[in-house]
């Protein structure tokens, strides 16, 4: 039975363990933290529990899938609920918007609160759903890096229709090709954030985001986020996939032009037939492919944003606000300004809080809430981060004591807070980058690491730092890629 070794068990590279044991191989992860999950992890104190990473779920079938190579029944070890409600958006002069998971029921609530013309955003929409059908075989779901994936109909049909895309132009002019109202562009603008990018300069093709969100709804996992990660956790340990935790590898050992194995900090070597690595591609080079040539070119790229996030217990119950809620800058492009120019923090954030208590009771005492309050932070560039912390805190709890009319800070039982250079720390990920490089470029997609080492034989990469891209779904998808590259390799070799 050939042997893979999966370099940390992030969701992509517990997903690449689980593919990779059902196309025959035996599989063993190693882990440098003391738990499985990667950013999806979660935090207990005080009788609140909070997720500590990705608060959105959106298309499950990716989960479903894992559970499927193995027919088992998901319902049975992961469950979850579909969302209403989209998110709750609000602006510091009263305005409020309920983004519905009905489409029609979307349009209508759009248009009236903000006098957009419903055939515009009807053609919005429209012009998503079908971005997103011309793209996903290209950009998603196949390597950008191999010839065959251009060599067949449904690429040379995305090519032929590029100009669909609003690739060469910026997100927010596309926005604004669509809407008049300066907060409907705003909303729209707001999904540059899911990659961590800036919507004045990312592609106008990110509005296919919000598809996603429109047609294939918005979830919740009962138990919390965290449950994504430790369901396909417990189903890889139930296929005897073996996980080796508090395990830090220190090199991947190659010979000859191919990986063989691993060098673990102890100095134990682990030797297989393949090396699947989830770590940020950074500082897999720099740490353990330390004397082989890296792609300086690739690793140079501009970093994602990061977060800072303030985990608040909250005493009291707030019925105007949902799973997901936020609370908008009165100056968009300023905050971005910021983040990308400044590598700093404005002073009127947009405010995400994710209260996951909403649908899961158990998570915060009675009548009371746990928060998670999280806005867009620059990467880590050695910023003075106390500083940035106590000062956003304070312009944070202002704004959203404002918009919602009440003392929030006196309301606070508990806290824990997480920004960049943590993040850094407990995650490996490059400057604390939440999706590593940016996609502020038109050719960001093809400029991103690939999925297999074009250097080195049978390593692979998977991970929100390689193709396609940071973010739950994009992280399994990637894990999806590799595992077809590996079964085409090794059918050839």
């Amino acid at each position: 039975m050939p042997k893979a070794i999966v370099i940390g068990a992030g969701i992509a590279g517990i997903a690449a363990s689980l593919r990779l044991k059902a196309q025959g191989f035996e599989v063993e992860v190693h882990e440098a933290n003391p738990h499985t999950g990667g950013k999806l992890h979660a935090l207990s104190q005080d009788g609140y529990r909070f997720d500590l990473g990705p608060s959105l779920f959106t298309m499950p079938q990716f989960v479903e899938e894992l559970f499927a190579l193995f027919g088992e029944d998901v319902t049975t070890h992961f469950e979850y609920i579909q969302k209403e409600v989209i998110c709750n958006y609000f602006w510091s002069d009263g305005t409020t918007f309920s983004a519905k998971s009905d489409k029609q029921e979307y349009i209508e609530e759009l248009c009236s609160t903000f006098g957009e013309s419903p055939k515009k955003v009807k053609a919005f929409l429209n012009r998503n759903k079908e971005k997103y059908e011309l793209t996903a075989p290209l950009f998603l779901e196949n390597s950008l890096h191999k010839i065959h994936t251009y060599l067949n109909t449904n690429t040379i049909k995305s090519i032929a229709q590029l100009y669909k895309l609003h690739i060469f132009q910026s997100l927010d002019k596309t926005a604004k090709a669509y809407f008049k109202n300066t907060k409907t562009v705003q909303l729209v603008n707001r999904y540059a954030t899911y990659n961590g990018s800036n919507p004045y300069k990312t592609p106008g093709i990110m509005s296919l985001i919000p598809h996603l969100e429109q047609y294939y709804g918005t979830f919740f996992p009962k138990g919390g986020m965290h449950r994504i990660s430790q369901s396909l956790y417990e189903l890889g340990l139930r296929q005897n996939i073996s996980y080796h935790l508090n395990s830090k590898v220190s090199s991947i050992l190659t010979e000859k032009g191919r990986a063989v194995g691993i060098e673990l900090e102890n100095g134990e070597h682990r030797k297989a037939d393949l090396v699947i690595c989830n770590m940020d591609v950074f500082p897999t080079y720099k740490q353990l492919l330390a004397t082989h040539k890296a792609p300086e070119k690739t690793l140079a790229q501009e970093r994602s944003s990061s977060a800072l996030i303030f985990y608040w217990g909250i005493e009291k119950s707030f019925p105007n606000l949902d799973l997901h809620n936020i609370f908008f800058s009165d100056d968009y492009q300023n905050e971005f300004e910021h983040l990308f120019d400044k590598k700093s923090i404005c002073d009127d954030p947009t405010v995400y809080v994710n209260i996951s208590s909403k649908d899961n009771p158990e998570d915060a005492p009675k009548n009371c809430e746990n928060w998670f309050v999280m806005i867009n932070a620059p990467a880590h560039y050695n910023q003075d981060w106390n500083a940035l912390v106590q000062k956003t805190r304070v312009n944070i709890l202002r704004k959203l004591s404002k918009i919602l009319n009440t003392d929030i800070e006196s309301l606070i039982a508990t806290e824990y807070i997480l920004e960049p250079s943590g993040i850094e720390k407990n995650t490996s990920s490059y400057r604390g980058a939440l999706y590593g490089a940016a996609s502020n470029d038109t050719m960001a997609a093809f400029l991103r690491h690939p999925n297999f080492n074009k250097k080195i034989k049978n390593l692979y990469h998977c991970g929100g730092s390689v193709h396609p891209g940071g973010g739950i779904p994009l992280c399994m998808l990637s894990a999806k890629i590799v595992s077809d590259l590996v079964q085409h390799d090794f059918n050839t070799q």
